[in-house]
């Protein structure tokens, strides 16, 4: 079992579902998650947004789990991605992802059903009372339409359980506002976000361009913690048009594209994903270069 004084310090990534002829690819899976391993993760959330989560079947979750928790070997967290649109099976699947060797588990906002702030308090507390480990909230209302209030992160921040919040609102207003109620730990959720973040008090990120760029990705709060201003925004600004052009179709397509490029993955998805058009993916690959992403040499091809 991981750390939890440690688990969610640094670079964690938003891991991608690799694809082999329509099924769970794992060999890939697990070179990726060792790869990343050895760049510096501290952590991996699989079967998120990035995980193509709602396409994956209980048994391919259990499945993408173990093979990152035993490619990961205890060098790196676990956090799974395990909320569902129902509580009750958001309980069954965290319940599974923990006897996989998950360390903790990401509860995404149920999407689809839209539930109030009383019901987003409902649901977390239930999923809390039930798992035994540390429970990150995750908010991202891009994907789910409703997002978490400040007020309501602060109540959830009291349950023993309920240990961080992956904060993917793009609004640095509603990190403060967190901030300024508890001390619940705030993980970035939106790379282009990560260092103003680190400015107003988080203490992570859960990236997908982590998965291209870990080294680069490390090296901003290394600076930032190191009072290095602008060697921190220097890495930031070198990476801008990579965290751009991974989202210019929705992810994970785009970073898919590139970890294929980078010689790692496939890059299938599954319906209603589709690749992505073949300008977003010259934009992916001229970024990549651009930032000196693009070489065999770090990929270990």
């Amino acid at each position: 079992m991981a750390d939890p004084k440690t688990m969610f310090e640094g670079l964690a990534v938003a891991l991608v579902t690799p694809f082999r002829s329509g099924a769970l690819d794992r060999e890939a899976l697990a070179r990726l998650t060792t790869h990343l391993v050895e760049g510096g993760v501290t952590a991996f959330y699989p079967c998120g947004c990035t995980g193509e989560a709602t396409s994956l079947t209980r048994e391919e979750r259990v499945q993408a789990i173990r093979t990152v928790v035993e490619a990961a070997g205890g060098r790196a967290a676990v956090i799974a991605g395990t909320g569902t649109a129902l509580t009750s099976e958001t309980i069954e699947v965290s319940q599974e992802a923990i006897r996989a060797g998950a360390d903790g588990v990401m509860v995404i906002t149920p999407y689809s059903v839209k539930p109030t702030q009383e019901g987003l308090l409902a649901h977390y507390r239930a999923v809390a009372d039930r798992v035994d480990c540390p429970v990150v909230l995750y908010n991202v209302p891009s994907r789910t339409g409703v997002s978490i209030a400040p007020e309501t992160v602060a109540k959830l921040a009291e349950h023993p359980r309920i240990a961080a919040i992956k904060e993917a609102s793009g609004s640095l207003d509603q990190a403060s506002a967190i901030r300024a109620r508890c001390d619940i730990v705030i993980l970035a959720g939106d790379d282009s976000l990560y260092l103003p973040l680190l400015a107003v008090g988080a203490r992570g990120v859960v990236s997908v361009a982590g998965q291209v760029a870990p080294g680069e990705m490390v090296a901003i709060r290394t600076h930032a913690l190191a009072g290095r201003a602008a060697d921190a925004e220097a890495v930031h600004r070198k990476l801008m048009p990579v965290f751009r052009a991974l989202f210019l179709e929705t992810s994970p397509a785009p970073v898919k594209h590139a970890l294929m490029r980078l010689g790692f993955t496939t890059g299938e998805l599954r319906l209603p994903l589709v690749p992505v058009r073949p300008e977003t993916a010259a934009a992916v690959d001229q970024a990549l270069e651009r930032a000196g992403l693009s070489s065999p040499a770090r990929t270990g091809r």
